[in-house]
């Protein structure tokens, strides 16, 4: 599905639409084109938009050094009708291909030309590993149960946004009917595997005792 210009209203109800059962832009993982569309919306989504808020908040989650090291993606953005090309991932391959590994010229390689080879190759290598490793991401969709219909929901959710932590960053909620009059608050937060403790986390919300009943994971997605 391509669509067009994402910062009016129906390019950003096409991209909403096309998120609806999609994580990424193309293919299972953060690509080029995420960060392509990312710059084009420019802003979060309204919050009516609930796919494409969601994919916002996930990408807005990286660093931009994170996001310049993703594999190159097809773009849906359109330009004459025609699916556009992620112009960074292309500029990154060409780069790529400026490396000759293997050099040219005679068959018989004099000392200069090997020196000039073991130059190139030694040059490739620390451009290829100053590139920033992908750091293991999740997004976690929490549901924040009150004790009943009297609980003050704003505060519940003031108390749970004070949580901090190395590694978790906090989304979009929304209260969710569960009947009697009931609301239960619906909360996203991306977290980074390797520092924030999905138990921990729970817990921590918990002990706000006064206006937690429990806590439940309504989605659980590895980014």
């Amino acid at each position: 599905m391509a669509f067009g210009d994402v910062k009016s209203a129906q390019g950003l109800n096409q991209l909403n639409q096309f998120l609806a059962e999609k994580s990424y832009i193309s293919g299972w993982v953060p690509t080029s084109a995420d960060v392509q569309v990312f710059e084009q919306v420019g802003k979060a989504p309204a919050a009516s938009l609930a796919h494409a808020l969601r994919w916002y908040n996930q990408i807005a989650s990286y660093t931009p050094a994170e996001r310049k090291a993703w594999p190159a993606g097809a773009s849906p953005l359109t330009a004459g009708g025609k699916p556009t090309a992620p112009a960074a991932a292309k500029k990154e391959e060409d780069d790529d291909d400026d490396v000759d590994l293997f050099g040219s010229g005679d068959e018989e390689e004099d000392a200069e030309a090997a020196r000039i080879r073991e130059e190139r190759v030694k040059a490739y290598s620390e451009k290829k590993s100053k590139k920033p490793a992908l750091i293991a991401k999740s997004s976690i969709l929490l549901d924040v149960k009150p004790w009943d219909d009297e609980t003050d929901m704003k505060e519940m959710e003031k108390l749970v946004r004070t949580i901090e932590m190395d590694g978790l960053l906090w989304g979009a909620s929304k209260l969710v009917p569960v009947g009697y009059g009931i609301n239960k608050l619906q909360i996203m937060c991306v977290i980074e595997d390797d520092k924030v403790s999905v138990d921990t986390l729970t817990e921590t919300i918990q002990e706000f005792e006064d206006f937690v009943q429990s806590v439940d994971i309504a989605a659980f997605n590895k980014i």
